[in-house]
């Protein structure tokens, strides 16, 4: 009681130094700067700085921004509401219940809380003076890993409900001369295609409609590259990404004078969302980092930030394991599944993985066209369940886990059957399904309870259950709820959150439960999801050429800990040695016929898994330094450094080499240039010599740093797994 009471005092004392000077408000990492400032002839509160942090308080003064000077300020409204004098994209856009579609925000107040040394939240207060309606911004920074969270939160008490159309997490502002954006596209087995292009006047958009599976051919990030196009090593980059798994919507506008005015949030499309009085409207988390040192460091702020505060059990281990899906697909039973959990002791990983295809009995799950919603175990194939299958796991001394896809149904099941009406499906039209499938209806409390029932029995029976695999392979098609009546357009926004119900409840019950998210892939890749996944699928493509480019893309926001990498049979013209060296840069895992490798293959594989199990400290917890794109030419390398800088692993790939092309060394990153390493190839077949002429030879980082090692060859599809050792 007296730590909150002194917490509640110095909150106070915050608030009245702040309303007495009614001037700056200063958000900020130890490298970046977010400044406010309120017109004090208005109370309109304006942004004027946003860039490199400024070290002395007395110099905001001479800020170019400064609200007197009108011309500029007036362009830089925190949160621009339709229907006021600016002319481009509103941040927020109320329908009053007269009608009115205009609303005028006005600082009110802000409070700053230290809720430790790293972590400062702060909170401006905005009201309409006409009407009754409020809007808070809330800014929580992380002052070592510069990252600052944004988002709102709106609130009314008119007398009915409102409508709103816009309602930003984020508005941001730029003045520079140019504008580069880089964006992240694809679709299945193709996530994260990066592309760039200058902005000019005009709006480009970056967007969703797909519901559910809402990453499927945008991905929820982007990097802005302020000045000069985004480069890894250097230049002023701003890299954000939007914490909702739903319709997301990125606008960036150039006005007429050049500045770029910067919109993230939910996707309004088919979405003007009724709003009870009283009632407050969370928006998600807009995250983003603004580096001077390129996207390289972006990346690295945000794996770290991520560890520590954001992806559930950030500092935890993670499993390695053997899947079933591309050794038996749906075709199994209980001595198939014995044999690979056989295979996955035998390989030395942690887990045995149960993929699809283990439920439903009135409409067995034989294909992929029956049995989602049927959460039984199908008898004929597994009559003693899944406790016998956890049991034999366990005596033959792996752990367990189980692919589940529970927000999903079939219209060939029990469930949809009983339930029609828990189904988000159109009353009066022909019915369109992707993948044979339909989208339960999340906005609806009794699906949540049922969703959440599948997690919670199959771990009460089953409760050294090591890990869930929780897919969602559908969009929403054919999009009206039953549940939701007359309030149709508040079906996106109110099913996503009936999504974070369940995840929190699943949560809340099984803390240290690990689980994988997947979505057809990379279809769900946001930070909110991830705060109760401890990693995510990025990709059904595991093809290992494609994988590079997959991997490089995700990893611009998503560290090694976080992606989920398997070595299968895709790509025959890959050697099981490239296809491990490739999925052993993520979390590693296997999804591959064991027992038909010969005897040199198996061998490598175990000494892979042992020396991954050895180097996963630097692996999943280093810092990543991406030094050769695989989109400049024919190869590609990464290195990851522990915090230490003791230890570093470095992969390199020759993907398709040109004949007699001319390779460079390849120049390391994040050594210590004071301290001398040794070089020491791993991963090697069964009886293959190191062809790296720098073999277990030491050289000091500052070397390896300015001049680099030879590590490419001219051969197609070669790979090289080193470990970087301080002596």
């Amino acid at each position: 009681m007296k730590r909150i009471s002194i917490l509640l005092i110095m909150t106070l004392c915050h608030f009245t130094i702040y309303m007495n000077a009614q001037t700056f408000i200063r958000v900020s990492t130890d490298r970046t700067d977010l400044i406010y400032k309120v017109n004090g002839k208005t109370g309109r509160i304006y942004q004027i700085y946003l860039g490199e942090k400024l070290l002395d308080d007395s110099e905001y003064k001479n800020l170019p921004a400064n609200i007197y000077n009108k011309a500029v300020s007036d362009r830089h409204e925190a949160y621009l509401c339709s229907g006021t004098e600016d002319y481009f994209e509103p941040a927020l856009a109320v329908e009053h219940n007269d009608g009115n579609l205009t609303t005028y925000l006005k600082y009110v107040s802000h409070v700053v809380v230290k809720k430790d040394d790293n972590v400062t939240q702060t909170s401006i207060n905005l009201k309409d003076d006409v009407y009754p309606v409020e809007v808070k911004l809330i800014f929580e920074t992380f002052a070592k890993e510069n990252i600052i969270k944004s988002r709102s939160e709106i609130f009314h008490s008119e007398k009915k409900a409102v409508k709103i159309s816009r309602y930003a997490s984020s508005l941001l502002y730029f003045s520079d001369a140019k504008y580069f954006l880089t964006e992240f596209s694809g679709d299945w087995a193709k996530e994260t295609n990066i592309s760039s292009q200058e902005l000019f006047y005009g709006k480009k958009v970056i967007d969703t409609k797909l519901g559910s599976r809402a990453a499927m051919f945008a991905s929820p990030f982007f990097q802005l590259g302020l000045g000069a196009p985004v480069k890894e090593t250097e230049g002023q980059v701003l890299a954000g990404t939007l914490a909702w798994t739903g319709n997301f919507r990125f606008t960036f506008e150039v006005d007429n004078l050049g500045d770029l005015r910067l919109i993230s949030g939910i996707n309004p499309y088919a979405s003007s969302y009724e709003l009870d009085p009283k009632t407050v409207f969370q928006t998600p988390e807009f995250i983003f980092t603004l580096s001077s040192k390129g996207a390289g460091q972006a990346s690295r702020d945000f794996h770290s930030w991520a560890r520590n505060y954001q992806l559930k059990d950030g500092k935890g281990e993670r499993l390695t394991l053997l899947n079933n899906w591309e050794a038996t697909y749906f075709d199994f039973d209980e001595e198939k599944l014995t044999n690979l959990m056989k295979d996955a002791k035998d390989l030395g990983v942690d887990m045995f993985l149960l993929d699809d295809g283990w439920f439903g009995n009135k409409y067995p799950r034989i294909n992929d066209r029956a049995g989602l919603g049927d959460w039984e175990t199908t008898k004929n194939k597994l009559p003693d369940g899944i406790p016998y299958l956890v049991k034999t796991a366990k005596e033959t001394g792996v752990k367990f886990g189980i692919w589940i896809e529970p927000e999903m149904i079939n219209p060939e099941s029990e469930l949809f059957k009983n339930h029609p009406d828990w189904v988000i499906m159109q009353p009066n039209r022909e019915t369109y399904f992707f993948r044979n499938q339909l989208v339960l209806d999340m906005s609806n409390p009794d699906v949540q309870d049922f969703v959440f029932g599948i997690v919670d029995k199959i771990m009460k029976e089953n409760p050294e259950i090591a890990f869930f695999k929780w897919d969602c392979n559908s969009p929403i098609t054919n999009i009206y709820s039953p549940y939701l009546k007359n309030r149709q357009n508040n079906l996106y926004i109110n099913h996503v959150r009936g999504i974070y119900n369940v995840f929190k409840k699943v949560k809340d019950k099984y803390p240290d439960l690990p689980m994988m998210l997947c979505s057809g892939g990379g279809g769900r890749c946001d930070y909110e999801a991830l705060k109760y996944f401890t990693e995510f699928w990025p990709s059904d493509n595991t093809d290992p050429v494609e994988r590079l480019y997959i991997q490089w893309g995700f990893s611009q926001f998503f560290s090694s800990k976080s992606m989920c990498a398997h070595v299968t049979s895709w790509n025959s013209n890959t050697s099981i040695k490239f296809r491990t060296d490739v999925a052993m840069m993520c979390k590693l895992g296997f999804d591959i016929r064991f027992n038909e490798m010969n005897n040199d293959e198996k061998e490598y594989c175990r000494q892979a898994v042992a020396s991954y199990k050895r180097l996963k400290t630097s692996i999943l917890d280093g810092d990543l330094f991406r030094l050769v794109s695989p989109y400049d030419g024919n190869h590609t390398a990464i290195m990851y450094v522990d915090e230490s800088k003791n230890k570093a692993v470095l992969y390199a790939f020759d993907i398709n080499p040109r004949y007699s092309e001319k390779v460079f060394p390849v120049k390391l990153q994040g050594l210590d240039p004071t301290r001398k390493y040794r070089i020491t190839e791993i991963n090697l077949m069964p009886k293959q010599k190191s062809s790296l002429n720098v073999n277990d030879k030491v050289f000091t980082g500052d070397y390896l740093i300015k001049a680099g090692i030879d590590v490419f060859s001219s051969s197609k599809l070669q790979s090289k797994v080193i470990e970087i050792t301080a002596e």
